[in-house]
């Protein structure tokens, strides 16, 4: 197992990836990230977002998709994990939790204060592992998106 970060010759399996959870995930259909669009994203000039690629030899077995947010409260930045995947082929050999260290490691050495991510309610198996992590389920945070013709509407100052 070796966890590195992703180059641009790795965008067609981080893609990959991404497709396979959303179809876990019950959300294939939302998913409109194309190569390029990562491509742009990942290795800008100035990336806002970055992907550890976890390989079993020759075979990219899990990806961690990850930013920096921000906490008013510490002062400092943190770790938004926004996917972790790992193929259900390479599950059970400790790829997650592997990923999951590595990224935490990265909030220790850089002084960031928050390592913290989302997951579907009905995801027992994933809430599971996470709290035999360590993590706890923020409960009495809601989390709200807007997106779509509602986000445009917001930006033009108008109410929905």
């Amino acid at each position: 197992m070796n966890i590195r970060s992703a180059t641009p010759d790795d965008v067609p399996e981080i893609l990959a990836h991404i497709r396979e959870l959303a179809d876990y995930e019950r959300a294939l259909d939302e998913v409109e990230a194309t190569e390029g669009s990562l491509h742009s994203t990942l290795f800008a000039k100035e990336p806002k977002v970055f992907c550890e690629i976890l390989e079993d030899g020759e075979e990219v077995a899990g990806i961690a998709i990850w930013f920096l947010n921000y906490s008013t409260w510490q002062g400092k930045h943190g770790i938004y994990l926004e996917d972790l995947h790992v193929r259900p082929k390479f599950r059970g050999r400790g790829y997650g939790k592997a990923l999951l260290v590595h990224l935490a490691k990265k909030c220790v050495d850089n002084g960031w204060g928050r390592f913290q991510w989302n997951v579907l309610d009905w995801n027992q198996p994933s809430i599971d592992f996470y709290i035999s992590q360590g993590a706890f389920a923020l409960d009495e945070w809601t989390g709200f998106r807007v997106t779509g013709d509602a986000l445009v509407k917001l930006a033009a100052g108008g109410t929905a």
